[in-house]
């Protein structure tokens, strides 16, 4: 008996020690390299770039991340300095970061989920930088044309300590940093809101807006499809009706639905999700 027993025993704590070292070697491997161990965990079909507005963090894209994932994409979500650097020293750092985390975790096809300064980050970085594998790009409330918030508070000190550099740039003058960018080659989808999130701001925007840019100041020439949605500019990207438009172009290269009219089509090919 006692020699069964002590056999027992043996067997047991080989078989508690063998399962710790096997957790702890997977849990080490999930864990060690971070960003690029959480995005392989997540599927075998595509990437995307999430890249937030000013003065937002990767936080304020955690719920269309969690959508993402729930629908097998990996994702990189990382928080990039929005108020302390021109969009010209900002986009290729964080973005090629984005797509080596993607490549490294074999991402087939690569696309771009941006809000608001988010936009001209990527439309500023396809200006002189090809990505072999771009898929598609949904562009929520991106003042691809400035806005008139920035025309009247550029000049004052508050709105220049809270938005830095990235802020003077905004603004809807011919010189400004979206109205000098040229056509971009890829399969674009944007969301504008409607419904204003700062109604001190309304009166200063033409016809319809969310509160910082006027909807049809979202609008770019080459777009595949345009969507208007009674949203506010701030939490646009938390609303269910902008993840499921954002999921359906992702997947088929438009948005579900009637259209809110005439979308202009670019010539960039569509790039269906793999």
């Amino acid at each position: 008996m006692g020699a069964k027993h002590g056999g027992a025993v043996r067997r047991g704590a080989a078989w508690f020690f063998g399962s710790l070292l096997l957790w702890l070697m997977v849990s080490g491997s999930a864990t060690g390299d971070g960003k690029v161990a959480e995005i392989r965990e997540r599927d075998q079909v595509g990437c995307v770039i999430l890249l937030h507005g000013m003065g937002r963090t990767r936080q304020s894209m955690w719920w269309m991340a969690r959508a993402l994932r729930g629908e097998g994409y990996r994702v990189w979500n990382e928080t990039y300095p929005s108020t302390r650097l021109p969009v010209e020293a900002m986009s290729a750092p964080h973005i090629d970061a984005g797509l080596a985390a993607c490549r490294e975790a074999g991402g087939e096809v690569i696309h771009f989920v941006t809000h608001s300064l988010g936009g001209i980050m990527i439309r500023h970085y396809l200006q002189d930088h090809a990505i072999a594998e771009l898929g598609h790009i949904v562009m929520l409330a991106p003042p691809n044309q400035g806005s008139e918030v920035t025309d009247y508070l550029r000049d004052k000190w508050y709105y220049r300590m809270a938005t830095g550099p990235a802020g003077q740039q905004l603004g809807t003058d011919a010189d400004s940093l979206p109205n000098r960018l040229g056509r971009v080659d890829a399969s674009i989808g944007v969301i504008a809101g409607r419904r204003s999130s700062d109604p001190w701001f309304s009166s200063r925007l033409p016809g319809e807006d969310d509160g910082k840019v006027a909807v049809e100041r979202t609008r770019l020439a080459e777009m595949r499809d345009f969507r208007v949605v009674d949203a506010g500019h701030t939490f646009i990207m938390n609303k269910p009706e902008v993840i499921g438009h954002t999921l359906h172009f992702l997947a088929k290269g438009r948005f579900g639905g009637g259209a809110d009219g005439p979308a202009a089509v670019g010539n960039g090919a569509a790039r269906q999700r793999k």
